[in-house]
Parts: structure tokens; C-alpha cells; sequence
């Protein structure tokens, strides 16, 4: 049966941003041909102190989502969270965390690790608790990207600068607006790999003498090397990012009982123009609709893009009540994407 399993919608949004970094002064710091960083477009990215970590900028963007709308963290009946980068500690649940932080003594909290989709996937897990549990009828949802800057280098990693921030939703039950209409979500494990951390898990617990994330190869050394024998495999490994997210939003229309022609907004990964306009045309939706104007000042937030980008709008009022939304996404070899009714 195509449309919502369950009506629930964005109540109050809350952000948490690192300080404000100015890509062409610093990207030397970071890479040899900082030439290469300033052609991807970006102007602005957020820098975490180095006091601050993921939790921090999650309970942050919280209480201020929690703020904006009176709500008590008591009232809380389930708690997400999305990391879409290293967490503080091994063996350790973020989301309890985030839960103890926002004072709450009991909770039913869920804990995504998937990477920049998590961000645009993660409604579904709340609409799918509240169509199996009547009980439950407001949630919040955070996502939250803090660059480990001893594992990666946050301008070689791909052809993004990398970002520090937080967003939350509190989402409700039978809230009229904002509305979640479906989320689909799909994954190739073939290429799982390709962005992996080598070091720091149980098979390499610690980094190589004389390593540095300043110097170490970029992620497109690693791509580079994966696909050095089969040319064709790589060049169909460029052309499926795009083709699949169109495959994965047609999948979400169609659960959702609507046609792509009814989509009025994309918002994709805070990536460069060419590559939101890359998803954007099949949609016949020009760049003004997108987040490729949001993009350049923000840098990429991992999971915390879209819902950044979706609430962002809604305060500039740059998106119409009723008015569909495509938020979507890439994970390394996960597609997803969410679609909101405003």
C-alpha cells in the first residue's frame, strides 16, 4: 500500500556548527595544492575546537531543537543519533550518551554508524518505531559529523572539505507539517570499503610508525588503486553514484504513492555544484532548488547535511507548505533517500 505507514512530521529543528573557517586561508595547512580544495567552490567550512567533540555538538543541537518548541528531554520517548565520523570511543554507545547528557533517565535510544546517509535514512527508523510501538509519539533525531583530525584530513579525503556540525529534528506524531512521507534506502557491498579507517579497529589497533593524516595518501589514492587493473569498472563506479540516487528516489515516490514529477526541492550531500546538478537535472529541478547555494559556506556535514540544509530553507522561507522535499544521500556503497511534505 503505497503512502506513510504512520503521520508524523519536524516540529523544531536545532543546529550546533564548529567556528567558522575560511577555505582559502587555511587549505594550505591541510594539503600541498591547495589550488585543487578552492576549485571545488567552497568558501566556508565549521572547525570543532579542539575541546569540543560529536557529543558535544549533538546535545547542543538538541537542547536548542528541545528549546525553540518548550519541550522537556523527558517527554523524549525514543532518541537517534547519527555519527557519520570516528567516535570518541570504542565499545561505546553514542547514542546513551546523548541521552545522559540531555539529562534523561530512561530512554529508548538507537545508535546509526552508516556514514553521511544515516543523516537522510535515520527518519525512517523513527517512523518504523512509532508504526510498532503506538506508545511512542515524539522522538529526536540528531545527526552529527566531527572530523578526527589525526585520521583523516579533512580536504583529501574526497573532493569535499570535510565540516564539524550537528543538527537535530524533533519529530512528532500527527504533526501537520514538515511531514515524512518515506524513505527508501539500498546497498552494493562491493566497494565497502574504499573510505575505511585501516587503523584503529581490531585488526590494526594502532597507526604505522611515522603515520600522519597530513601526509598519508588521500581517499582518492585508495580509489585510484582499487580500480588500477579495470578502467571500465571504475568508470561504471561513476556513472552508478548518480544513476542510483534517481533509482533510490523513484523507489521513495513510489512508496510513498507520489510521481517524481511532484518533487519541487533536492537536497543531496553538501557537494559541489556540478555534482548537485548532476542529480538535480534528471529531476528537472534547476540549482535555485537545491542546496547548491547553502553548500559553499557549510562545507560537508556528513550526515548532518540534508536536515541542516531542509531547516535552513524553511526559515528563508525559500520552501512552500505542501511542496515535496527529496532529501538523499551516499554512504560508501549505501543510497537513501527521505521525502518531506512541507
Amino acid at each position: 500500500m503505497a503512502g506513510p505507514i504512520v503521520n508524523l512530521g519536524i516540529s523544531s529543528f536545532g543546529y550546533a556548527f564548529g567556528e567558522d573557517q575560511d577555505v582559502a586561508s587555511v587549505a594550505g595547512t591541510y594539503v600541498r595544492d591547495p589550488e585543487r580544495v578552492l576549485n571545488w567552490g567552497y568558501r566556508t567550512f565549521h572547525r570543532a575546537p579542539d575541546g569540543v567533540q560529536a557529543t558535544d555538538l549533538a546535545a547542543a543541537a538538541a537542547q536548542q531543537a528541545l528549546g525553540r518548541i518548550g519541550l522537556s528531554a523527558d517527554a523524549l520517548d525514543l532518541v537517534v543519533l547519527a555519527v557519520s565520523d570516528v567516535p570518541e570511543y570504542l565499545s561505546w554507545d553514542g547514542a546513551a550518551v546523548l541521552a545522559r547528557e540531555l539529562k534523561i533517565e530512561r530512554a529508548q535510544t538507537l545508535l546509526l554508524t552508516e556514514g553521511c546517509g544515516a543523516g537522510v535514512h535515520g527518519p525512517y527508523y523513527v517512523a518504523s518505531t512509532m508504526a510498532m510501538q503506538p506508545e511512542v509519539d515524539t522522538a529526536l533525531f540528531v545527526a552529527v559529523n566531527r572530523i578526527s583530525e589525526f585520521h583523516r584530513n579533512r580536504m583529501n579525503l574526497i573532493n569535499t572539505v570535510l565540516s564539524d556540525a550537528a543538527v537535530a529534528v524533533v519529530l512528532r506524531r500527527d504533526h501537520a507539517s514538515n511531514r515524512w512521507l518515506a524513505s527508501e534506502q539500498f546497498t552494493d557491498p562491493e566497494h565497502s570499503d574504499l573510505l575505511r579507517i585501516d587503523f584503529g579497529g581490531a585488526v590494526n589497533p594502532v597507526p604505522p610508525e611515522g603515520w600522519s593524516s597530513l601526509t598519508a595518501p588521500g581517499g582518492h589514492a585508495r580509489i585510484r588503486e582499487q580500480f588500477a587493473n579495470d578502467p571500465d569498472s571504475f568508470q561504471r563506479f561513476l556513472e552508478n553514484r548518480y544513476e542510483r540516487l534517481v533509482e533510490v528516489i523513484d523507489a521513495a515516490c513510489t512508496r510513498a504513492g507520489i510521481d517524481r514529477g511532484e518533487i519541487a526541492h533536492l537536497i543531496y550531500l553538501n557537494d559541489s555544484a556540478a555534482s548537485i546538478s548532476a542529480v538535480a537535472e534528471p529531476l528537472g529541478l534547476p540549482l535555485e532548488r537545491t542546496n547548491a547555494g547553502l553548500a559553499p559556506d557549510h562545507g560537508h556535514m556528513g550526515a548532518a547535511d540534508q536536515l541542516v540544509s531542509l531547516g535552513l530553507q524553511l526559515e528563508r522561507g525559500e520552501l512552500a507548505a505542501g511542496e515535496v522535499v527529496a532529501l538523499c544521500g551516499i554512504s560508501t556503497g549505501r543510497w537513501s533517500a527521505t521525502l518531506i511534505q512541507i
